[in-house]
């Protein structure tokens, strides 16, 4: 019970929900092979991740293309499934595919913002814009066809070189990556530890409207929860902060994380009581449990502490 208490205090202490940000329109998603040697003792096998680079006017988004393309089916499952389902009961089990971190990038007001996400909550941690000493230097490289001038920085540890096109005067990059005169298509450590390798560009199709279902009849007393599924109702092509991620800070993400890996169940529970869902008008408490599976090895992680 002093656990579950310390659960809620952890969890209220973060309840302040993102403020409402004018949405911003992805012109072009430039592809990465994000490759990143997490053990330095299994060097054969690095973490490997799709990933994209959402480019509009004034902002940028970077993220999971592996997951993007697991949401999109998971929502097909589900619109099939209930289109033939007599009853409206439905039961999909989903794949945790790509993974959810996303960096928002507003140059204009030099913030940077981490989207993370813990079971059924989304949080979102508000940060300054990383200033990158780079330097440039004359050496050029074509990569799939776009002309590319090569800089150099000292950054969080590690020496980059990166790649950027001046012909799309995009001030953004993979990651925390920002402040060339031109977006950044490929970028890595000096080691060959942390690699956003270019995997192709591409214009990126006009919003879509998106018409969301009603998960529930009104008065049934029940609320289908969507794990993880916070994007579900967001087109691509749209760049704006999630606005149900709720606002914290990066110690207190940790206590929260700390708090899921000693005991998932007591997480899980206080989360939910913590967001109304305990509450009398819900109808039956949902029953959600998680299993936290071994945790990998890092023993080299990209962001390194300086010397």
């Amino acid at each position: 019970m002093k656990r579950y208490l310390t659960i809620c205090a952890l969890l209220a202490a973060t309840l302040q929900v993102a403020r409402a940000q004018k949405p911003d329109t992805a012109a072009y998603m430039v592809h990465y092979k994000f490759s990143h040697l997490r053990d330095t003792t299994n060097r054969a096998n690095p973490y490997t991740e799709n990933m994209a680079l959402f480019l509009g006017k004034s902002s940028s988004v970077y993220k999971s293309y592996d997951k993007q393309l697991q949401d999109a089916l998971f929502k097909k499952q589900v619109k099939e499934a209930m289109a033939n389902s007599p009853d409206g009961n439905i039961k999909i089990n989903r794949q945790n595919t790509g993974s959810p971190l996303q960096y928002f990038q507003f140059p204009a007001q030099q913030k940077l913002y981490r989207k993370e996400s813990l079971v059924i909550n989304s949080y979102l941690i508000e940060d300054a814009l990383p200033v990158i000493d780079w330097k440039i230097s004359s050496d050029t490289a074509s990569f799939g066809g776009m002309h590319c001038q090569k800089a150099t920085a000292h950054f969080k540890g590690r020496d980059y070189t990166a790649w950027f096109c001046a012909e799309m005067p995009f001030h953004a990059g993979p990651w925390k990556l920002n402040g060339l005169p031109g977006v950044i298509l490929e970028a890595y450590d000096a080691k060959k530890e942390v690699v956003f390798k270019f995997g192709g560009i591409e214009k990126v199709a006009p919003p879509q409207p998106f018409v969301v279902a009603s998960d529930a009849q009104p008065g049934d007393g029940h609320r289908m929860i969507m794990i993880g599924g916070d994007d579900a109702d967001t087109d691509p092509a749209i760049i704006q902060l999630p606005t149900r991620s709720i606002n914290t800070t990066d110690k207190e993400f940790t206590k929260l994380q700390d708090a899921m890996r000693k005991d998932p169940d007591a997480f899980v529970q206080a989360m939910m009581a913590s967001s109304g869902m305990n509450g009398p008008g819900n109808g039956p408490r949902p029953q959600i449990k998680i299993k936290i599976g071994p945790q990998p090895v890092i023993n080299n992680p990209v962001e390194l502490s300086e010397k």
